[in-house]
């Protein structure tokens, strides 16, 4: 370490220095921009609309799949890593309750796309975007090799986004009926409106218990880079 911040980091050490759970507003303030960056978006806009083309859904969904699929994973790596390192027993606990919720979503969208007309073979072998890619190796380098709490900056601020616009979504999708099949097509993103419903809340009052500088920063960053990464999942123009 050579004593440089990141960007952004210096914000955070003011707010640390303020108010000790301050730095749990730069979440929000993450989650709150990934919202406004999807909302004028073209493809993520016309899903929270309901006025996607069929390509343009099924390229969502396969796209998700391939992070999605990894949630468990991931999380449980976190988890167990920080129980090997005996620091905040709690939050271990946490990360291991939220692999074992995870697990499985993956196959609601396999259901969502077989009723699209798209096999698991074909998904499978689907090219993922440089934005899984990324997604995927920045959360797995975090969970085993960086500060394992930081998975939960991630997981903030895609509960925030399904909190606030996948139920929605749904029902625009629906209403709109401009895809063949959506009424039995959109498992996914039902459930995730329904489930994630509290979890930031949750989260929000968990995190509050982190008290170590290092440990909130990189929550931070994490939030910030999935904001930037996961734009990069939908249809690009």
């Amino acid at each position: 370490m050579d004593g440089r911040m990141w960007p952004g980091e210096e914000t955070h050490v003011q707010t640390q220095t303020q108010d000790p759970t301050g730095w749990v507003a730069l979440l929000d303030q993450e989650a709150r921009a990934l919202v406004a960056v999807l909302d004028v978006h073209p493809d993520a806009r016309r899903l929270f609309d309901g006025t996607l083309d069929e390509a343009g859904y099924i390229h969502y969904l396969v796209q998700t799949y391939h992070y999605a699929r990894w949630s468990t994973p991931m999380l449980g790596d976190a988890g167990r890593r920080l129980r090997r390192l005996g620091t905040h027993p709690w939050l271990a606990e946490l990360l291991l309750q939220k692999a074992d919720e995870e697990r499985g979503h993956e196959n609601w969208l396999l259901s969502d796309l077989k009723n699209l007309g798209v096999p698991a073979e074909r998904v499978e072998r689907a090219v993922k975007t440089p934005a899984v890619e990324a997604y995927t190796g920045w959360n797995f380098f975090t969970s085993r090799s960086g500060v394992p709490t930081a998975v939960l900056g991630t997981a903030y601020v895609l509960e925030y986004l399904s909190q606030t616009r996948a139920s929605g979504a749904v029902e625009r999708l629906i209403a709109v009926d401009a895809i063949p099949h959506i009424r039995e097509s959109v498992t996914f993103l039902r459930s995730h409106g329904a489930l994630d419903e509290g979890h930031v809340a949750e989260m929000n009052t968990v995190l509050r218990e982190l008290t170590d500088p290092e440990e909130q920063a990189a929550v931070v960053l994490s939030a910030r880079a999935t904001r930037s990464i996961y734009p990069g999942i939908f249809r690009e123009g």
